[in-house]
């Protein structure tokens, strides 16, 4: 996107809004098919999802969201070619969901309706915590969500060493734990406002340190 951004700039096409039209990923193909997977397309369009939502933008369009479609919203059952071709909806022909992403009803509770011309963003914010504050998960958040967000937090730049094995955080071995570590590190190393500890709803802030043992989640108290 910045790529896209950078060369209609030379070309004198300045402030042109860029929509990624169509992005997705298979969630199943024919058996020599390597990609396509659900838990590949959960993770792709989940963290695609986690970050249009985390309002994290690009480098040089911090804290915008680019207006992007995922392909498809349902499997075109009738298309030629390999399997993957006809795998890529949400939703199957008969309406039924071939995996959840995190944008159906029963995954969360939408405030306010948003249109894809409106990208989501706060309207009133609420002040920035002036005590201790960490970011860690919400209660009955599934696993894949969490991967989800704990995916798409370290893929921001921010030091998820910790986490894998033989790191201080590596303990527990579970999804839940690492998120949050993840979840944590990310909102420190922002600019701490409440909507980047908001990791598509999977997150809240919290005064009680989670730190444990050796593992010690940074703070974001004045």
């Amino acid at each position: 996107v910045d790529a896209v951004h950078s060369a209609l700039n030379a070309m004198g096409f300045k402030d042109v809004e860029i929509v990624v039209a169509e992005t997705g990923w298979p969630y199943r193909g024919d058996p020599n098919e390597v990609g396509p997977s659900v838990e590949n397309a959960k993770a792709y369009n989940g963290n695609l999802i986690a970050h249009l939502r985390s309002m994290a933008g690009t480098p040089l369009m911090p804290g915008k969201s680019v207006d992007t479609y995922i392909f498809a919203l349902y499997d075109e059952d009738l298309k030629p070619g390999p399997a993957f071709e006809r795998s890529f909806g949400l939703f199957k022909p008969d309406l039924s969901a071939a995996y959840d992403v995190g944008i159906s009803k029963s995954s969360q509770t939408p405030s306010a309706p948003v249109t894809p011309s409106t990208p989501k963003t706060p309207t009133t914010p609420s002040p920035k915590p002036t005590a201790a504050g960490w970011c860690v998960p919400k209660a009955g958040i599934s696993d894949a969500q969490l991967q989800a967000s704990l995916d798409y937090a370290c893929s921001q730049g921010i030091d998820c060493s910790p986490i894998q094995p033989g790191g201080a955080c590596f303990e527990p071995n579970t999804v839940v734990s690492h998120a949050a570590f993840a979840m944590n590190l990310y909102y420190q190393t922002s600019a701490k406002n409440p909507w980047n500890c908001d990791f598509s709803k999977t997150a809240t802030l919290t005064s009680q340190n989670p730190s444990y043992n050796g593992c010690v989640y940074p703070s974001g108290g004045t």
